[in-house]
């Protein structure tokens, strides 16, 4: 018989049962349910609401079924629907009438908010220590290339001359932010809402206060209403999920250009490639491929939460169930995608030459160039239209800027001397741009040191 079934003349339809049951996926938060359970359980007996010995009898009970389910001598029954009626049962079971005061001053509405809450409690330190460990081997790459010259793109056309380590700086702010944004959300969910009841608390003298204390949480949540229906934390997450599988999403379709034939910047270890089934001759970049493809997923998972939540009206409702099955997805997806991203990235081979080659074409000095005449005393405007004009004369006869002849120059402007050539040298374009937080070698070193003492802060 269900543990709710008091009011009820039947038993539950079969397929109701199933439609309705959550243990298939909810019994992943056993840990959290037994940890909410032992805290209740030691307040209820601290305040007189049970008597103590009822109170250490359960808190062992449980501590016994905990060692039992870690040990896979326990089956979870559908019958019992979800994690917390499972244990309850198990825990009825074990040590008879003692085991059916647990409950008291509880709802299921709050007992599953403080396991969701311990639940993400827990994931966001791992996701975040991975995070970090894909920001170190962004460093380590960045010092390696200080010097390595490569074309920046604008709209995937070549734009201006930059270094590889300024593009692994760019991705390593990008992954700063993600981890603050853990972090916001870890900070704005501290809170218990253990207590709760099912909406409106309870006529009992419960210590919300002790048992936020005992499980960790900053404080209790301070409306009891919000505290069963709010998932924003969950969305939260997800959000900063969605945002943080966005750049490995961008990072990974730059990774898979640049090792196409057509790019050849870098080459993925063997590894963290794999073959064709027909052409032997192929390298494939599947890592990167399955991450942006799974960044799709996660999406996903947030856009099912924010449509689940939209229109339930206060409090609990069952649709709410639906969260657990987009969250553990998410977290799963996340902490599946990082570590073996972060291993291609710090594995795969760097080709300068290559690199250079490519900087050389696509006139990716021309702002150089302009920047000569302005500093020549020329408006930048007639600036850009003289360049303007010498692109054009490359593109007919073949040239590049720096391989025209100084005559070529002064047939468009007067203004151009034998100091241009050293002007429009790539290396000379990108450690001109010595502005904070530009690709010059001393600009990037300052960004690697600010993202290293970010690092630092965090071990």
């Amino acid at each position: 018989m269900k543990l709710w079934a008091g009011r009820f003349q039947k038993e539950t339809d079969t397929l109701v049962n199933d439609f309705n049951s959550s243990i298939g996926f909810d019994a992943r938060l056993y840990k959290q349910d037994i940890q909410g359970s032992m805290a209740h359980a030691a307040m209820l007996g601290r305040q007189g609401i049970i008597e103590e010995h009822e109170a250490e009898k359960i808190i062992n009970g449980l501590k016994t079924i905990l060692s039992e389910i870690e040990g896979d001598g326990v089956e979870f029954s559908l019958d019992n629907e979800d994690i917390h009626m499972n244990i309850e049962a198990m825990l009825t079971h074990r040590i008879g009438d003692a085991g059916k005061r647990l409950h008291t001053a509880r709802s299921r509405n709050d007992q599953v908010a403080v396991d969701t809450r311990l639940y993400v409690k827990e994931e966001i330190p791992v996701l975040i220590g991975k995070v970090l460990d894909l920001e170190r081997v962004l460093v380590k790459k960045a010092k390696a290339h200080l010097d390595t010259v490569m074309p920046g793109y604008t709209h995937l056309q070549r734009a201006q001359p930059t270094t590889f380590a300024h593009y692994m700086m760019a991705y390593a702010n990008m992954f700063k932010r993600d981890v603050t944004r853990l972090e916001d959300c870890l900070e704005r969910l501290d809170e218990c809402p253990l207590g709760a009841g099912a909406l409106a608390t309870s006529t009992y003298p419960v210590d919300r206060f002790a048992t936020a204390q005992a499980l960790g949480f900053k404080k209790p949540t301070d409306n009891s209403m919000d505290s069963v229906s709010d998932r924003d934390y969950v969305i939260e997450l997800l959000s900063a999920l969605s945002i943080l599988m966005m750049h490995l999403s961008r990072f990974s379709e730059e990774i898979i250009l640049w090792c196409s034939w057509e790019f050849k910047f870098v080459d993925l270890d063997d590894a963290y490639s794999t073959g064709s089934s027909i052409m032997p001759q192929k390298k494939n970049p599947d890592v990167a491929e399955l991450v942006r493809g799974k960044t799709g997923r996660v999406y996903g998972d947030l856009v099912t939460l924010l449509t689940m939540m939209k229109g339930l009206p206060l409090a609990y409702n069952k649709d709410m169930q639906e969260d657990k099955e987009a969250l553990f997805d998410a977290v799963d997806t996340v902490e599946l995608c990082l570590p073996v991203f972060a291993a291609m990235v710090d594995t795969l081979t760097v080709r300068p030459k290559n690199m250079a080659k490519a900087a050389a074409g696509g006139f990716i000095n021309a702002t150089d160039c302009a920047d000569y005449l302005v500093k020549k005393g020329l408006p930048f405007r007639e600036a850009y239209m003289i360049v303007g004009r010498l692109v054009n004369l490359c593109i007919k006869t073949g040239d590049t800027l720096d391989t025209l002849t100084l005559k070529d120059f002064r047939a468009i402007s007067g203004l151009f001397d034998e100091d241009v050539y050293k002007a429009l040298e790539l290396k000379t374009c990108v450690n001109g741009r010595s502005v904070y937080g530009g690709p010059a070698r001393e600009s990037v070193e300052k960004q690697i040191s600010n993202i290293e003492g970010f690092l630092a802060q965090r071990s």
